[in-house]
């Protein structure tokens, strides 16, 4: 089986290709040959494959670091009778594993999208009959008729070709339909070009053609791309990277300082239980419990802002991973182009004339030079766009102001050319009658019509190599015929294919006293017209798009299947790569050039190219691996099934929704829900916004745990009661971090946000000047809830009484740290005191918690709490402002430029340059 549907089918002659098909290339298999290769090959599907089952997936949710230290603390606590501890923590372990879970169960597998890909229907001829069935059905060896608009079933070995043309954008990244024919092409001729093959998944857009059955499920082209995907192993995002990397650490500081404690205990004299009790709270005060389920409710509003600016993130990390991306990889067709053909230049009479506007829609302008230009008083002009209307086989459909095609794309580009330049088509036939047509084929290279009417005509398109030979005269300006200077029409060829356009050429006979034509009615004699050069154009908000990337720090390059002409003059007009100082920018790279590059030339190679061009599916994956292997966050935008294996290796990989196959979008970890790249650059500043209130939310709330803890080190080293108690440590974390510390990710984005560049790579979560204000207010915390748990007991209060004292020192100071942590750089009246309101409402419910903490007789029973009096109050409310001056002092001295996002004064960002605001 392997050996049958593994070979180079492409370079086998037809014979060769039914020989070891066994199979009759006429009259297909029979019955009893379908059944028997049914059973032996299996069906036409994608074999499913399997992945971690729901309780694997479930289990997985607590291989944290931090979740580890807090199962260990519900261990000891039942071991040694602490029961509501216990179960505090493990509340809050089983709800972050649960959000978890369910993330992870709603991403569906790309592997499924691939297999309903295959579920189509197929025209296959078996013992001399023409049936329908279903493509599951197929077994290498069945006779396949394909006809425009057909899904090509499997992988075919083209017998016989009419006319035909295929879609393969979604597989190679060709932007137009690719002319097939039958015949045997060289053994490392690339996927990309090969003619006589049909591939499973890709879409005839003209002619007719058989074809025997050479792969069927996984051993087609799509199916490997499968296994391509299933191969390439997700990565970590930056965040997970770093929470991973910083949960590790914490936990090593942790388990340091507890065993300092328990030690200390111990030479003081203490005994090993009250010790061991003090290490377990002195723990559990200093790991911030709430971090894990803030970090995913942060990503998950983040989603819901991406969602309304047209992004759907399948997985939560992927927001801020975005926000740090350092590379963009695109692919061109329907990404940052339009993937709708459009004529731009026209040659006729000597001169040449621009055409505006892009796609299908009827609306542009002719010009010569830049001024406009009536078509009716040039001749050749004239001639030129009626012959691309009339020999002509596609047709342009309005439905609510949206305009489709129906047949050829560069077929519809020449009519939507004529539509541009006040054409009417319906006149144009009626006074024109098609009489006879000779439909493209490969060996002549043209098509021809033949019209009737008052003035009868036969008109020709096709490549200019083929019609320039049969051509002895041309058209004047005026429209007189004048004698062909071939040498004139090469060079207009080459200077229009030098821009990455498309060219025609367009010819005519007099048709007069004709009837029908045949091939060698039209071997000489013909008058050349003129040539209509087309590309597929980028779009308008990519180029926007590229150029805000660009000034973001983010290095953005194209991956293309497309031809590498093509693909430079598209790279030039976004303003893809660094110019040269002679204004000229570097080549694009090639697949066949890749294919020769070592590991290590291809890592070079991939850091200095902005444009690859005829890349197959495995060279994209290749790239994508070679850019991450110098550390770069990478990003994969495409639309393609080709695209599938490079998404899922990116560090996040960006879908179209529209024009996207559901592999990409399966494969993907967002989806641009309008196809528009310009979402990706508000994708990147809602990223970049997530991390910034992330990093917000872990310098607010470390203090708490290290102020805790630093609390329970020095009641230890003096020989001191505890201040605050294990579960009242748990009260303080919990409450402090949903109540308060979750409303810095409603926090707006700070100004300025796409004008730095992006985070390195391996740059800490934290840099040393936070780590510096960590430590501080820490200190202030420590003073102030160990300096009042003293001075209570000094004036006679109750232990439970100084312990409450404590506990709402933490809470307080922590209420008014909240407003120095809006903004890392400047005050809260600089940004808005209102900007969030979110913040106050929070700070309302904190204080309300706190106080029935203090006064309801429940609480005080279950986490040994006593009323205190209104003095005690007033000390606390001094000790929160004093946190808060102090702070803000130190963000006043504090150089600008040490942390944070650029000046509101500096430029403006890219939010503000769209909004029309700038930045105060």
């Amino acid at each position: 089986m392997q050996d049958l549907m593994d070979r180079h089918w492409h370079h086998l002659p037809e014979a060769e290709v039914a020989d070891l098909c066994d199979a009759d290339p006429e009259r297909g298999l029979d019955r009893l040959e379908v059944e028997e290769r049914q059973r032996r090959f299996g069906p036409n599907a994608l074999t499913p494959r399997k992945g971690r089952g729901p309780l694997l997936r479930f289990l997985d949710q607590f291989n944290q670091a931090l979740v580890y230290v807090l199962l260990a603390a519900i261990a000891v606590k039942l071991a040694l009778g602490g029961y509501v501890d216990a179960g505090v923590i493990f509340g809050v372990v089983l709800l972050n594993a649960i959000i978890g879970f369910v993330q992870e169960s709603k991403a569906a597998s790309a592997l499924d999208a691939l297999s309903r890909a295959l579920t189509t229907e197929a025209t296959v001829v078996r013992a001399g009959e023409r049936r329908r069935v279903d493509a599951r059905e197929l077994v290498p060896g069945d006779l396949v008729l394909l006809a425009s608009g057909d899904k090509v079933p499997a992988d075919l070995r083209l017998l016989r070709v009419r006319n035909l043309k295929v879609d393969e954008s979604a597989l190679t990244g060709e932007s137009v339909p690719v002319e097939k024919r039958a015949g045997v092409l060289g053994h490392d001729t690339p996927l990309a070009d090969r003619a006589n093959m049909a591939y499973s998944s890709t879409f005839v857009t003209f002619g007719t053609a058989a074809g025997l059955v050479t792969a069927t499920g996984d051993h087609t082209e799509v199916g490997r791309i499968s296994e391509l995907i299933a191969q390439a192993v997700p990565l970590e995002t930056p965040l997970t990277r770093q929470i991973a990397q910083f949960s590790r650490l914490l936990l090593y500081g942790i388990l340091a300082l507890a065993t300092l404690t328990f030690g200390i205990g111990l030479l003081h004299g203490e005994s090993w239980v009250d010790m061991f009790m003090a290490a377990v709270a002195l723990a559990v005060a200093m790991i911030p419990e709430g971090l894990p389920a803030v970090l995913t409710v942060t990503l998950a509003i983040g989603v819901a802002r991406m969602a309304r600016r047209h992004a759907i993130v399948r997985r939560l990390p992927a927001v801020e991973t975005l926000g740090s991306t350092t590379v963009i990889c695109s692919d061109k067709t329907g990404t940052l182009t339009r993937n709708e053909m459009t004529v731009q230049r026209l040659w006729a009479g000597g001169e040449e004339f621009a055409l505006s506007g892009v796609g299908y829609s009827p609306r542009g302008e002719l010009t010569d030079n830049g001024k406009p230009v009536k078509v009716a008083a040039r001749r050749a002009l004239l001639e030129l766009i009626r012959a691309g209307l009339l020999c002509n086989d596609a047709a342009l459909r309005e439905t609510d102001g949206v305009w489709s095609i129906e047949g050829d794309p560069t077929e519809a580009a020449l009519l939507t050319a004529a539509a541009k330049t006040e054409f009417d088509a319906a006149a144009e036939h009626h006074a024109a009658p098609r009489l006879d047509t000779l439909p493209f084929e490969s060996e002549h290279q043209y098509m021809a019509t033949l019209h009737g009417g008052t003035c009868p005509m036969v008109y020709l398109k096709g490549a200019v190599e083929a019609l320039l030979p049969r051509c002895d005269g041309a058209l004047a300006a005026d429209g007189t015929w004048v004698p062909l200077d071939p040498g004139a029409v090469r060079a207009q060829v080459d200077t229009l294919a030098a821009r990455g356009l498309r060219v025609l050429a367009f010819a005519r006979l007099d048709g007069a006293g004709r009837s029908a034509i045949d091939h060698p009615d039209l071997a000489g004699g013909l008058t050349c017209l003129g040539l209509q050069g087309m590309i597929d154009p980028p779009r308008e908000e990519a180029v926007q798009a590229v150029a805000a990337c660009r000034r973001a720090g983010i290095d953005v390059k194209m991956i293309t299947g497309d031809h590498a002409l093509t693909a430079a003059a598209i790279a030039e007009q976004i303003g893809l790569g660094e110019p040269a100082a002679d204004g000229t920018r570097p080549p694009a790279l090639t697949g066949r050039a890749l294919a020769e590059l070592h590991d290590d030339d291809l890592i070079e190679a991939a850091a200095r190219t902005a444009v690859f061009a005829r890349v197959t599916p495995e060279q994209k994956l290749r790239l994508v691996e070679a850019i991450q292997a110098r550390g770069a966050v990478v990003a994969m935008t495409g639309d393609g099934v080709n695209d599938a294996p490079a998404l899922r290796q990116a560090d996040i990989g960006v879908a179209m929704g529209r024009a996207g196959t559901e592999v990409a979008k399966e494969a993907s970890d967002m989806v641009l829900t309008d196809d528009n790249f310009a979402s990706i650059e508000a994708a990147v500043e809602e990223g970049r916004g997530v991390f910034d209130n992330l990093t917000k939310f872990i310098t607010w709330i470390l203090p708490t745990n290290a102020g805790q803890g630093l609390v329970i080190l020095v009641a230890v080293l003096f020989a001191q009661p505890l201040p605050v108690l294990p579960v009242q440590a748990l009260w303080i974390n919990m409450t402090t971090a949903v109540l308060l510390g979750l409303t810095l990710a409603f926090e707006p984005r700070e100004p300025g946000i796409m004008d730095r560049p992006p985070r390195p790579p391996g740059s800490p979560i934290l840099d040393a000047v936070l780590l510096q204000r960590i430590l501080l207010v820490g200190l202030m915390l420590l003073a102030g809830a160990f300096g009042l748990f003293e001075w209570a007991l000094h004036h006679d209060a109750s232990v439970e009484q100084a312990r409450t004292v404590a506990v709402n020192v933490f809470a307080v100071g922590q209420a008014f740290y909240l407003l120095n942590c809006r903004s890392l750089r400047w005050s809260m009246f600089r940004i808005g005191v209102l900007s969030n309101p979110w913040i106050w409402a929070g700070i309302a419910a904190m204080a309300a918690v706190q106080l029935a903490f203090t006064y309801v007789p429940v609480m005080n029973q279950l986490f040994h709490t006593e009323p205190i009096s209104a003095a005690y109050w007033l000390a606390i409310l001094g000790v929160g402002l004093v946190i808060y001056t102090v702070m803000g002092l130190e963000k006043l001295v504090r150089p600008r430029g040490a942390r944070g996002p650029t000046s509101p004064a500096a430029e403006p960002s890219a939010t503000a340059a769209r909004t029309g605001t700038t930045s105060t």
